[in-house]
């Protein structure tokens, strides 16, 4: 089906150049950790007992980081694909685990004409392989290793490639720990809150706590694992979700209040859907990106950085994540994005937004996100047929949650699942690999 005219947007807002203050003396300013806040910026936090000092100290603030106004990147060129995935998730860790049936599963999704695996690789704080980073940071006290003492991730990349499936590792959690998680309790300055003071949201992993995404030492901090990922297995990129962004109602930590004031000269509004304000939090987040784009592909340029976000309102609104302007800086190598709708009209209307059709107008891969069903949700295959036929009939490629769900929890013997998958992917569409 030829592909609509592209909608007209409006210009995304440039992010403005970092403003400059007048500094009495040019020295460092340490990024404050323990240091309190004036009363009347610390609403709803507990403050410490003060302590005489002999000379009065002045107040610190936080040093900005230095961030260029985004430009466009070259994006690297690749064939039309059309995108056959499926997540591997830590609800499959028995199957990742075992190279046996690792080596069964790509059989089968190779056979089925799949071409792509997103296998887990953070989740709830933790990672799923042996990594320097983690134990610098001293947030994993054990190692996640397969039935053979093996490294998970190198096993399911190397099958998955031995049977010509592209290998994407997905970095689940983003910006999201359980406050219970060692990274949550070991770096409490860290996270950032809400106004009210408090710092978890509820999502559907639960209650979660929130990373700052706009402390340095938390962008080193996930800089330095996403590096580590693409450097240390053979990998054909990294796959971000609907999590590496931050829920509107954050940012009241005590370092972006500081940020925030030194930038724009007053507080944050009282509102956290004031629009400027959720402007300069996207703005932030979209910086980073840029940011960590630039060093993925310093690292392995052909990197495909995928992105696997909620359809563009809902993401702004309420994630403060900017995709569109990420896909029109030319960060975004491939788009899947998630509609878990059961009724086929909503789902329609979801796949054929207009930033669908001006990502699809810009030769970038894109796909949706179908739900193949969860343990207490199964879900037809007369749906899910119906759902990837209405993409296929747009030009969009689809990706499930999640394997196991695939042929093992649905209504159906895994037998007629398997015939339905062969049904809706008749021939291969293998993907090439970008060496």
């Amino acid at each position: 089906m030829p592909i609509p005219p592209q909608p007209q947007f409006p210009t995304p807002q440039p992010i403005p150049p970092q403003p400059q203050f007048p500094q009495p003396v040019p020295i460092p300013i340490p990024i404050p950790q323990t240091q309190p806040f004036p009363p009347a910026e610390t609403d709803g936090f507990p403050q410490p007992v003060p302590v005489p000092q002999p000379v009065p100290q002045p107040q610190p603030v936080p040093q900005p980081i230095p961030q260029p106004v985004p430009q466009p990147v070259q994006r690297v060129q690749r064939p039309g694909q059309q995108i056959r995935g499926v997540w591997m998730t830590n609800n499959d860790l028995d199957i990742l685990r075992d190279r046996t049936k690792v080596g069964e599963a790509m059989d089968k999704l190779r056979k089925l004409n799949f071409n792509t695996v997103y296998p887990v690789v953070w989740n709830s704080g933790y990672v799923m392989y042996p990594s320097e980073v983690a134990q610098r940071a001293e947030i994993q006290p054990f190692v996640y290793r397969g039935t053979e003492g093996h490294d998970i991730i190198a096993d399911v990349i190397n099958q998955a490639h031995r049977r010509g499936l592209l290998a994407i590792p997905w970095f689940e959690f983003g910006f999201m720990a359980p406050e219970t998680s060692e990274l949550a309790l070991n770096h409490p300055e860290w996270l950032t809150r809400k106004r009210d003071g408090s710092q978890t949201s509820i999502s559907a992993a639960g209650e979660v706590a929130w990373l700052n995404p706009f402390h340095p030492e938390v962008q080193k901090f996930i800089s330095d694992l996403v590096l580590e990922i693409v450097t240390k297995y053979d990998a054909d990129g990294i796959q971000f979700d609907d999590h590496m962004s931050l829920p509107h109602e954050f940012g009241y930590d005590r370092y972006t209040i500081s940020l925030y004031t030194q930038e724009t000269g007053k507080a944050p509004p009282s509102n956290p859907q004031d629009q400027a304000w959720m402007r300069w939090r996207a703005d932030k987040i979209t910086a980073f990106m840029l940011q960590l784009n630039q060093a993925v592909k310093a690292r392995k340029p052909n990197a495909i950085v995928s992105v696997s976000p909620n359809y563009y309102n809902f993401a702004y609104k309420f994630q403060l994540q900017d995709w569109l302007n990420w896909v029109r800086l030319n960060i975004v190598d491939e788009l899947v994005m998630q509609v878990y709708r059961d009724d086929l009209g909503s789902f329609t209307s979801k796949i054929t937004r207009p930033e669908i059709v001006e990502t699809q107008q810009l030769n970038i891969p894109t796909g949706i996100g179908i739900m193949a069903g969860l343990r207490t949700r199964r879900i037809p295959m007369q749906q899910i047929k119906s759902q990837v036929q209405a993409a296929q009939q747009r030009g969009l490629g689809v990706a499930f949650f999640y394997y196991e769900s695939l042929w093992d929890t649905g209504p159906e013997d895994p037998g007629q699942r398997q015939q339905g998958f062969q049904a809706v992917f008749p021939s291969p569409a293998l993907r090439a690999r970008a060496d």
